[in-house]
């Protein structure tokens, strides 16, 4: 039996504050990020992590807020609370991964694809984890070919953020790209919602587990405070608030340097002389050699 499914119990309320918090995540992941490519050793894995786990904590609230205007009309729903916060240790460890590799080796090719291939895919894994801590009479199907495209969206999703995190230095561009970052994760779970179908089993037992209300203060409280905590270390910090980044001459492409890129070379240019200059010195040597 098929069942019918809601995604806006709530209307547009869901889909904007899951939007605004992914944008929240992805703004302090960024800045952090890119304020760890100025700091050396322990402080930069600080500034890497804290990014890491904003990011995480940002997608896997919006997801999480999202999922409370999901609704089952033949069914009541609940959550699984082990699977639900399982999720976000997955978002939060996969996408830390991709940002460190892209922190350490730079905005290289190869640390770009293989850092936003690890984030996207951490992200994307976060969905589908959530989606299978939610309880009812019966049981998702999915269409393979929406997933897919769910997860490539992730991915590029993912790619793009960690390349502005290390190339875009103005904050008004960074929070631009924070936007286009919270868009992209917010059309990922909804084109993997589009992908599920409800199959429903009246035979199955009665729903044991959490309902949405009971999981919503503490998934505000817990990752809500630490956002919130992670916007006033980034706001403090005043290179992050005024976009500074690399230093004058430094290239991020090419791998980590002390400062997440090669430094440009501090041996000074050799300004050629003008025809004055040139026959002034002359003049200087032949007066000296008498």
């Amino acid at each position: 039996m098929q069942g019918t499914v809601d995604g806006f119990g709530y209307g547009l309320v869901t889909p904007v504050v899951a939007f605004l918090m992914a944008c929240l995540g992805a703004a302090l992941g960024l800045r952090c990020t890119l304020r760890s490519l100025r700091a050396r050793g322990g402080a930069r894995a600080g500034w890497l992590s804290l990014g890491a786990t904003s990011m995480g904590s940002g997608v896997w609230t919006m997801h999480f807020v999202a999922m409370l205007g999901f609704t089952v009309e033949e069914t009541p729903v609940g959550y699984d609370r082990t699977l639900t916060f399982a999720g976000l240790g997955v978002a939060v460890v996969m996408v830390g991964i991709g940002i460190f590799i892209v922190g350490y080796q730079g905005a290289t090719r190869m640390a770009l694809v293989t850092g936003g291939t690890i984030t996207g895919l951490g992200v994307a894994s976060m969905h589908y984890l959530g989606m299978a801590g939610v309880l009812f009479a019966g049981r998702f199907a999915y269409d393979t070919l929406t997933v897919s495209l769910s997860v490539v969206i992730a991915v590029v999703a993912a790619t793009t953020a960690l390349w502005a995190a290390v190339s875009v230095h103005g904050f008004l561009a960074s929070l631009g790209a924070s936007v286009v970052m919270a868009v992209a994760v917010s059309g990922m779970h909804y084109t993997g919602m589009a992908a599920l179908h409800v199959q429903l089993d009246p035979a199955a037992l009665p729903v044991a587990g959490d309902e949405p209300a009971s999981l919503l203060l503490p998934m505000l409280v817990g990752p809500g405070c630490f956002l919130l905590l992670a916007g006033v270390v980034v706001l403090v910090d005043p290179l992050v608030v005024t976009g500074g980044g690399l230093p004058s001459g430094t290239d991020h492409r090419y791998g980590p340097g002390p400062y997440g890129g090669r430094q440009a070379s501090a041996i000074p240019v050799q300004r050629r002389r003008t025809p004055c200059e040139t026959a002034s010195q002359g003049g200087y040597r032949q007066s000296r050699d008498h």
